[in-house]
């Protein structure tokens, strides 16, 4: 098999690596006590942003691209967009860890973007956005404001609500940056999402069939 066959087929996989590179950046970070609530939920947020940004940027210069509702762009997304990010930024960054002074810092260094492993976990998705449709891949482009990765966004916010509020608050001591094992029961649900997200766009780098009508 040819080196452009093999890089193509893995193209064609690459939500198998996006899974990786999370799932390895996420356990660096839980190992280096720097996961909290606020930084997975935060991250679905900033990978439902990218993909809306650049999936808008190139709708029209991917020949391949599927265009959910004929890729037209709804602004309401994006206020929906800004309205999660000061719930997600007031309630999961500060409110919520009030009380524990290393899960505030932790969140901090994610907010201001001091987290590498959290950057580098965006660098990858904005990387890999803009490849997929550089090299012309059917990916599909969701414009709206339910997109699968909006769907994904909102369950985080959930799944995040309950473990912070029947988990970490029941349990501070065990369920800190610091404590590996609590970071890594927490980080659990999240992968899950992350899984679900995979699940969701299972059928993105499939073209079309033709109709025949």
């Amino acid at each position: 098999m040819s080196l452009q066959a093999t890089i193509n087929r893995q193209v064609k996989n690459y939500r198998k690596w996006d899974f990786i590179i999370f799932l390895s950046l996420t356990l660096l970070s839980v190992l280096n006590g720097q996961t909290t609530v606020f930084y997975l939920i935060y991250f679905f947020w900033w990978s439902a942003l990218i993909q809306l940004v650049v999936d808008f940027s190139y709708r029209n210069w991917n020949k391949n691209a599927i265009r959910e509702k004929d890729g037209q762009f709804e602004f309401g997304s994006l206020f929906l967009m800004g309205i999660y990010w000061v719930f997600i930024v007031v309630f999961f960054g500060f409110i919520a860890g009030s009380n524990h002074q290393d899960i505030i810092y932790a969140n901090m260094q994610v907010l201001f973007f001091q987290n590498w492993f959290f950057n580098g976990n965006l660098i990858f998705i904005l990387i890999e956005r803009v490849f997929l449709h550089k090299t012309q891949q059917p990916v599909r482009i969701y414009l709206g404001a339910f997109s699968p990765n909006a769907i994904v966004l909102h369950i985080s916010i959930i799944v995040g609500g309950v473990v912070m509020f029947f988990v970490v608050k029941n349990y501070p001591e065990t369920f800190t940056p610091e404590n590996r094992w609590g970071s890594l029961l927490i980080v659990l649900p999240f992968l899950f999402l992350k899984m679900l997200m995979q699940k969701l766009t299972a059928s993105d780098n499939v073209m079309p069939k033709p109709n025949n009508s």
